[in-house]
């Protein structure tokens, strides 16, 4: 199978039948029993059988799979394929992960009548490196990948809330990598957040909608929208906040919203941030973790003097070369969650990818809380490689000019 033959075979398709159409190729070219694809859903704790060719008895009980303990979650984690070779004539099964530029979009899952051999594994990644491509290409058109990334029906709050995300929930470059989650409270609370990757820079948000449900969506709407209007018009920090504090004060009603804002060049690696009532952000470098202090302007909307509009102070941010940055907002850190040392969790989990990072630390809150959150969790992870890194493996994601750091399957690259 060829990466041209692919794509044209899933371009000829219907955006709904592509995965079915590269399933049924893979199936026909290696003799194997069954194909399927298998997506993640919007936590990543579970995955849901989408696109099939053929069938076999997996054993599993239902469509929806529990992550947690499974060949699953260890391919979807180290992002590494796994081979298991039930013996006895049995068939091999063959798991290797769908991801683009380190968002997990799901599984290739293949049984074939005998083990493949290297160069046979190297091309079923391929295909599922070429199947991200066109899972993100057709996404667009079919509520396929949007049911199936769905734990449970949405309510309209938590609808408007996804619809404000960014498409991928993770983006690895040379200089960095980046990584959101969020868990909405059982009445959503209105948190967002928010990367870019330009020309030269990478910016990040994180904001926090006052009140739950459908206002706090409809505020935290409101918000992104004017930050992202700034932001594409080529505005700097200062400014991107000064029209979301505007929107606010227009359109918001009594209404605010907290945010943070970053902004880091990838030129020379200069950082600025701007905190609008937001909880402080947390740095992990050397192994020790501390909260960066900032000075702290009102919230988006929130003012001691209705007529006058808030001012932004652009502050700057001591960034290096193998920090980690992490940005919360409230419900991280809800009293249900006292007893939880996050600063500790941060270091205990540095040698995962921020993707992993994220779900674990949000994980972890939603166990503080026995299941239930008062208020939406949300993180963002942000491993800052530094700007001598200018050139990264695709087929890897490891950083090609620095063996030492971790690499995205949070193993040493080697070397």
């Amino acid at each position: 199978m060829t990466l041209a033959g692919t794509l044209e075979a899933a371009e000829a398709a219907a955006p709904v039948e592509s995965l079915d159409v590269v399933a049924r190729m893979l199936k026909e070219q290696l003799g194997a029993a069954s194909v399927s694809f298998l997506i993640t859903d919007f936590t990543g704790s579970s995955v849901v059988r989408l696109g099939a060719a053929g069938s076999v008895e997996t054993g599993e009980p239902a469509r929806r799979i529990s992550l947690r303990g499974t060949l699953y979650d260890d391919v979807i984690r180290t992002q590494q394929p796994r081979v298991e070779d039930g013996g006895g004539g049995a068939l091999v099964r063959v798991v290797v992960p769908v991801t683009n530029r380190g968002d997990a979009i799901g599984l290739l899952e293949l049984f074939l009548p005998t083990a493949p051999g290297e160069e046979v594994l190297r091309e079923i990644g391929e295909t599922a490196h070429a199947l991200a491509y066109i899972v993100i290409a057709n996404r667009s058109y079919t509520d396929v990948y949007q049911w199936g990334r769905r734990t449970s029906p949405l309510s309209l709050a938590a609808e408007i809330q996804h619809r404000l995300l960014p498409a991928s929930l993770a983006c690895e470059a040379a200089q960095f990598a980046v990584a959101g989650a969020l868990e909405p409270a059982a009445h959503v609370g209105g948190d967002t957040f928010d990367y870019v990757i330009d020309r030269d820079t990478v910016q990040l948000s994180v904001t926090d909608a006052m009140g739950h449900d459908v206002g706090a969506a409809l505020l935290a709407t409101l918000v992104m929208g004017a930050l992202r209007r700034a932001r594409r018009a080529g505005a700097g920090l200062a400014e991107q906040a000064r029209q979301a504090d505007q929107a606010m004060r227009e359109h918001g009603g009594r209404g605010y919203v907290t945010g943070q804002l970053l902004r880091i060049s990838l030129i020379d690696g200069r950082t600025e941030f701007v905190n609008a009532g937001h909880p402080w952000p947390l740095r992990m470098r050397d192994g020790e973790v501390h909260e960066i202090v900032p000075k702290v302007d009102l919230p988006f909307g929130l003012s001691y003097q209705v007529s006058n509009a808030n001012t932004y102070r652009v502050q700057a941010l001591d960034l290096r070369p193998g920090d980690r940055l992490v940005m919360v907002t409230d419900g991280m850190l809800e009293r249900n969650a006292e007893s939880l040392d996050l600063p500790d969790l941060i270091i205990r989990t540095r040698a995962l990818h921020p993707r992993e990072a994220a779900r674990t630390l949000i994980g972890a809150i939603v166990d503080a809380g026995q299941g239930h959150l008062d208020d939406d969790a949300t993180v963002m992870c942000l491993d800052w490689h530094g700007i001598a890194n200018s050139e990264r493996d695709a087929a890897t994601g490891a950083d090609l000019t620095d063996a030492s750091r971790p690499s995205r399957t949070g193993r040493l690259s080697p070397g």
